[in-house]
């Protein structure tokens, strides 16, 4: 094989990029070594230390280990990986489109939404709850443009998934909105319904105020529902 074609100041980060979907395509498959880091250099023609960076981030995407014996072992990314994965995958040769990451992102977002609306209402401090009204006022004002409410939406949710009190809703929270999981890559149009129904907005806000949970938990289900894709995944662009 011919010398990997790269910038040297980013010899580490292209190899991982190649190694990476090379298990994500299962070649070589769980449970087996790595190629040694020897063998990696030479067929790429870079050195060592490049190659040893790359496996690094291997290792902390959970991708490999290194086992008691010192052999470094492709793991199973179904089983180990997590949603840092997620950056960078969206069209590489061997993972997910970037429409059917589109689509799973968009329904954990009703998973991790609808619960933590939940777990706000039961929650959350009355001035937390007064600020998410607030907000939702702020929303009604905003428009018709999609990106704005978008942004405004953006603001809104924020506030209910802190006054959850789950830290790892908002871990998850902030990677489903700074582009590690690409929920910025909805179109518009399959927002539109979403972020247009201002009295959707203002009713969960009162049921949240109200420490109504079950039904705010069933209203915001429904109301981020209608964003998740209904055609096959491919379809979505």
């Amino acid at each position: 094989m011919s010398p990997l074609p790269v910038r040297r100041e980013a010899v580490s980060d292209q190899l991982y990029a190649v190694l990476r979907d090379r298990i994500l395509a299962g070649t070589p498959r769980p449970g087996s070594p790595l190629t040694a880091e020897r063998d990696l250099a030479a067929e790429f023609g870079v050195n060592r230390h490049a190659v040893r960076e790359a496996v690094k981030r291997l290792q902390q995407a959970r991708l490999v280990e290194v086992s008691h014996g010192g052999r470094t072992l492709v793991l199973d990314w179904r089983r180990t990986a997590g949603l840092d994965l997620a950056i960078g995958i969206a069209g590489a040769d061997s993972g997910p489109t970037i429409a059917e990451l589109t689509r799973d992102a968009l329904e954990m977002r009703v998973c991790v939404g609808a619960d933590a609306a939940r777990l706000c209402a039961l929650r959350c401090s009355d001035h937390a709850a007064s600020r998410i009204m607030e907000s939702a006022g702020r929303y009604a004002v905003r428009g018709p443009d999609l990106t704005e409410l978008g942004e405004a939406d953006v603001a809104w949710w924020r506030l209910i998934v802190e006054g959850s009190g789950n830290i790892a809703y908002l871990l998850a929270f902030n990677s489903l909105v700074t582009g590690a999981v690409p929920v910025a890559q909805a179109p518009d149009a399959l927002r539109a319904d979403e972020l247009l129904d201002v009295e959707a907005h203002l009713r969960l806000g009162s049921l949240i105020a109200a420490r109504e949970a079950d039904a705010a938990e069933r209203l915001a289900r429904e109301l981020l529902s209608r964003s998740v894709p209904t055609t096959a995944p491919e379809a979505v662009n």
